[in-house]
């Protein structure tokens, strides 16, 4: 029998596999590797990445810990 053999799909915020393709999760906003200027955190086990521009504007949120639900 063929099974379907489709990856699962990557990870909100994840870098593509291969690709070398950041993600913003707020923006979606995208970068070749991983920028030293954007933000990378993990909320219940899923890595979430941040552009330089949505870091900025949640900072503090992001310093206060806040889930990105809660932005």
């Amino acid at each position: 029998m063929d099974q379907d053999k489709t990856p699962p799909p990557e990870p909100q915020g994840a870098p593509a596999q291969g690709a070398g393709i950041t993600v913003c999760s707020v923006c979606g906003a995208t970068a070749e590797g991983t920028p030293v200027t954007w933000t990378c955190s993990v909320e219940n086990g899923v890595r979430r990445y941040l552009c330089e521009a949505c870091a900025r504007a949640n900072i503090r949120a992001i310093e206060g810990k806040l889930d990105t639900d809660w932005w």
